[in-house]
């Protein structure tokens, strides 16, 4: 390319230097006009070359799982209720089943309300017959969905509304068309009236818990031949309206618009959906989709992501680094969603409707969204998780139970802890406080003294929280012995993970009496602080490990990673090991380093983590742990408890290796590829671990309003705050050697301990890194 422009140079020059010799004003004009074109030429290249950080995002990232839930590559508006993918195994599923107009979850796909095109006569074949395509040609967009049906030359294009979304097909010319619309549930009813459809889908899940009804109000183009047909009984039953609208309304469990070969070929069906009625999704469908095109609605989609991703700008880095990380910005917005609907919203709490202007969100899981997804949007949207928080409460008042894994129809039991009131204590401290906290104080309270604490269930409390509350540890049942306790025999869930839930309520009772605390309740404080000590109890010198006691006191001598299988390891731990569990004490790093014999040994026993393997192979291993994937030594990124892990560093003599070990993570477990997440991200939890790690500080205790400094994986990063201000992280001379961090300023002013706080941070300003080799800088521990 080079020696073809010099070419075309060489050969400009002789021509003007010919004409040069005959006319001197001549060659001084040319040259002008062709100064001018330059210069437009450049500052168009300019234009051309600037990217949108929307270029960078990919949702196929990570969209093959190492083992199990893979991420989904979802088309909606940030924290909005509809949400949509195709229905397919994994990215390396060649055949899409059909296209949801609703996923109530995006980790173990639940959908509701499935459209899918076919050609000819409108058979059997049009609903089950799986549909295949090219990944080529695939676009998948935050925005918008796109993909060419390859054996039916069908393109299906899809963009998202608040409560709404726009499917529009493209077939081939002179071919019979047709809508096939179909329920996941085994219960569902359509409607038809002339083009347009209702619906409802009953659903009912008892793995989750979740058991409701969904309304759909729908529109076809056109004039379509439209019809219904009934279970699968009654195969190749229809009952078909006529062209003519509004002849007359059809029920069936299935429904169908076809269109006659010599209709147009783009066809498009618009839709509304509701958890109160069909009248109100008709209204959602009014205020949303009327007198507005794809296009806009598609551009409407398109301003609203670049909002809030440009919140955020990144200088530096690699491509590959850019799409990492603003791929995982966008997933930051799948969770929570907002379920209000002009000013009403159904409540699954209560099981009623409600009006009220202020937002109502569901779809959360705190046992992995404290610790990072809700602190960043303490940073980037302080208003959206007051609103959040609120909804907790709603649903409080509402039900009796404060939620810890709120879904569309009620709280799902899942994993353990009440860590919701870590999250009220992290937006108390971080002055988010438009929610009703006394409220939430109430609920904090009333689950710590009178729920179950048993993993994966909800209800009240029984004998072993009595003896929880007596003894200050979770009794544990010595390997292969049967389990006593009635609520545990009853009630369907995990095993008592008894280490793992007396870890996990030590946190949240230090949560707790440190908000009683800010609300001046002394007794409760005091009460509660010497609870949150309870971690002590289970800390057994021998193998310098928390380990498991039964009801009598006595130790349960196991080995802490791998002892029988991973239902077993229920009784004692949860879904991870005890080396996994070792550093669950965020809320008191100055306690378990004491535990460990200081600060020398903590490093000792973080090295121990990195460096030294399972012992076993990693079949057997995962066969026992499937979630524990991400590997590096012991340490596993795979699943939450380990997030902060590698930040422990910064409170022992070297916390050069946080920074070591952050950027290995990044480099090595988060790809710009399918394979680029390693293991469940959990619609958020894992993807704001990212943002924070990439962008150079992290919330290591959600709970206290200071950030633990990290090496960034850009030179600078620039925060557009929502009270107007900007926060900067420049960090000079970062490079992949480069990650070191020599000294730092913030605001012109040196730092002796790698944190700053979060007063600090929303004030603006700009914290300096200067980045080299060298892993001989000294810092103070601050905790």
């Amino acid at each position: 390319m080079q020696n073809g422009r010099f070419l075309i140079s060489h050969i400009y020059y002789n021509y003007i230097m010919s004409i040069y010799k005959h006319n001197k004003k001549k060659v001084v004009f040319i040259i002008g006009v062709i100064l001018v074109f330059c210069q437009i030429a450049q500052s168009q290249g300019v234009k051309e070359n600037r990217h949108s950080n929307l270029e960078y995002i990919d949702p196929t990232i990570g969209n093959v799982a190492p083992l199990e839930n893979s991420n989904r590559p979802v088309v909606h508006l940030p924290n909005q209720m509809v949400r949509v993918f195709p229905k397919r195994q994994d990215h390396l599923d060649m055949q899409i089943t059909d296209f949801p107009l609703l996923a109530t979850n995006i980790i173990t796909p639940q959908m509701v309300f499935a459209i899918k095109p076919s050609k000819g006569e409108v058979t059997d074949t049009g609903w089950y017959r799986r549909l295949t395509y090219d990944h080529d040609l695939e676009t998948t967009q935050p925005w918008y969905y796109a993909v060419m049906l390859t054996d039916d030359k069908i393109l299906t294009e899809f963009t998202p509304g608040a409560k709404t979304g726009i499917y529009r097909f493209t077939f081939p010319k002179g071919v019979k068309k047709n809508l096939n619309l179909s329920h996941y549930y085994e219960k569902g009813e359509y409607q038809l009236d002339g083009n347009i459809i209702t619906g409802k889908e009953y659903v009912n899940d008892a793995i989750h818990s979740q058991k409701g009804t969904v309304y759909m109000y729908g529109v076809f183009s056109g004039s379509p031949k439209t019809g219904t047909k009934q279970g699968e009984k009654d195969w190749g039953k229809y009952t078909v309206l006529s062209r003519t609208p509004k002849i007359g309304k059809m029920e069936g469990t299935k429904a169908f618009a076809s269109y006659e070969k010599n209709d147009t070929s783009v066809v498009e069906f618009r839709y509304a959906i509701s958890f109160i009625s069909v009248e109100q999704a008709k209204i959602n469908y009014q205020k949303e989709l009327e007198n507005i095109t794809f296009a806009q609605l598609k551009a409407y989609g398109k301003a609203k992501w670049e909002k809030k991703i440009g919140q955020v700008k990144i200088e530096g880095g690699t491509e590959a680094q850019k799409r990492t990380f603003y791929t995982a910005l966008y997933r930051c917005y799948a969770r929570m969603v907002d379920i209000s609907e002009y000013g009403r919203y159904y409540s699954a709490y209560d099981n009623k409707v409600h009006e009220d202007k202020r937002s109502f969100y569901t779809d959360d899981y705190t046992w992995g969204n404290y610790l990072t997804l809700h602190p960043l949007r303490l940073i980037l949207d302080p208003n959206r998780e007051a609103d959040m928080l609120q909804s907790y409460v709603s649903m409080y008042e509402q039900e009796g139970w404060m939620p810890e894994y709120p879904r569309h129809f009620g709280d799902r039991p899942g994993m353990f802890g009440f860590h919701s009131s870590i999250m009220f204590l992290d937006a108390y401290r971080k002055g988010v406080r438009n929610f009703d906290v006394n409220k939430a104080f109430e609920g904090m309270l009333k689950n710590e003294e009178q729920a179950t604490m048993l993993p994966s269930r909800n209800g009240p409390s029984g004998a072993l929280e009595e003896f929880y509350h007596a003894n200050g540890y979770y009794p544990a049942l010595h390997l292969g012995e049967a389990e006593t306790d009635s609520f545990a025999l009853l009630k369907r869930g995990q095993k008592r993970s008894a280490v793992a839930v007396t870890l996990g309520d030590s946190y949240d009772s230090w949560a707790l009496s440190e908000l009683a605390g800010e609300l001046d309740k002394a007794n409760l404080h005091q009460r509660y602080a010497h609870r949150a000590k309870n971690y002590k109890n289970l800390w057994w010198d021998k193998y310098g490990m928390f380990m498991p006691k039964d009801a009598s006191g006595k130790w349960i001598d196991i080995d802490p990673v791998l002892f029988s299988d991973q239902y077993a390891n229920e009784d004692y731990y949860n879904e991870n090991d005890g080396w996994s569990y070792l550093w669950n004490v965020q809320q008191d790093i100055k306690g378990l380093s004491e535990l460990m014999g200081g600060a020398d040994k903590l490093e000792l026993k973080l090295d121990r983590l990195f460096n030294e393997g399972t012992g076993y192979s990693k079949p057997e291993f995962w066969r026992k742990f499937s979630v524990q994937t991400g590997l590096i030594g012991k340490f596993t990124m795979g699943n939450q408890v380990n997030f902060f892990i590698p930040y422990l560093f910064n409170y022992t003599p070297t916390p050069w290796k946080t920074q070591k070990y952050t950027r290995l993570i990044l480099d090595t477990w988060f790809k710009d590829d399918i394979f680029g997440v390693p293991g469940d991200e959990d619609g958020g939890s894992m993807s704001s671990f990212v943002v924070f790690s990439a962008m150079g500080f992290y919330p290591i205790t959600p709970g206290i309003p200071r950030y633990a400094i990290t090496s960034p994986l850009f030179t600078k990063v620039s925060i557009a705050l929502p009270n107007g201000k900007e926060f900067t992280l420049i960090a000079n001379k970062c490079s992949r050697k480069n990650k070191y961090i020599q000294s730092a300023t913030l605001n012109g002013k040196a730092l002796h301990s790698l944190s700053f706080s979060h007063e600090e941070l929303m004030n603006g300003g700009t914290l300096v890194l200067e980045m080299g080799e060298k892993t001989d800088a000294k810092w103070e521990i601050r905790y």
